[in-house]
């Protein structure tokens, strides 16, 4: 039945949306230089990498420029982040592609957010049940506070999520994300409790241990 629901709702929003996807298309290309998509590699249900589709909302990297993406979280202030590109993620525009994953079956709409494949040694062995279910366009840590949470919070709530998945579910996920979505609730979030910190951290903590 959530499979089935999926690619209904999926395909329904894709029909309907088609204008405005086109539009956002339309305005990154004359925005700034590049394609209209932006593609990365994840990581799945049971631990499959698959490429997900976003809108482009940064500039091409400078050669000689560090990647803040790689350091840690950035905010909307920063140069890379196209004036089109700000109002994407603001209001999680940018995540509409993501509708093609679902279609294809790599993701569902409610389900863990689907992490980078580094991300995966970050993740505690008592959570890795959330890679037990198709990651999603929204989840439960997605309406409990999205970027504001710490990343072992995230990861508490997408256990949980993985523990409790039914269609009644993800029907008020869906409707609290409406809600979550137009209130620009929670867009950035601090780098202080972010994977990079803990896996940071609990490299520290190994490296002691074996001493």
């Amino acid at each position: 039945m959530k499979r089935i629901l999926d690619v209904v709702l999926s395909v329904l929003a894709l029909l309907l949306l088609s204008p405005l996807l086109l539009l956002i298309a339309l305005l990154i290309r004359y925005d700034s230089p590049g394609g209209a998509l932006f593609v990365q590699r994840r990581v799945g249900r049971h631990l499959v990498p698959f490429d997900i589709y976003k809108f482009r909302t940064m500039r091409d990297r400078p050669a000689n420029e560090i990647d803040p993406l790689i350091e840690g979280v950035i905010d909307s202030g920063h140069a890379r982040i196209t004036r089109i590109g700000r109002v994407l993620r603001a209001t999680s525009l940018d995540e509409l592609p993501q509708l093609l994953n679902v279609l294809k079956g790599d993701m569902s709409l409610v389900g863990p957010r689907p992490v980078l494949i580094e991300q995966v040694e970050a993740v505690p062995v008592q959570y890795l049940n959330r890679f037990s279910v198709r990651p999603g366009l929204t989840g439960l840590a997605q309406v409990r506070g999205r970027r504001s949470l710490g990343w072992l919070q995230q990861l508490e709530l997408d256990s949980q999520y993985a523990e409790r998945a039914s269609i009644g579910l993800d029907l008020r996920l869906m409707l609290a994300t409406v809600y979550v979505v137009l209130t620009l609730k929670d867009i950035y979030g601090s780098t202080d409790q972010n994977w990079r910190q803990y896996r940071n951290g609990r490299c520290r903590h190994d490296v002691g241990e074996s001493k």
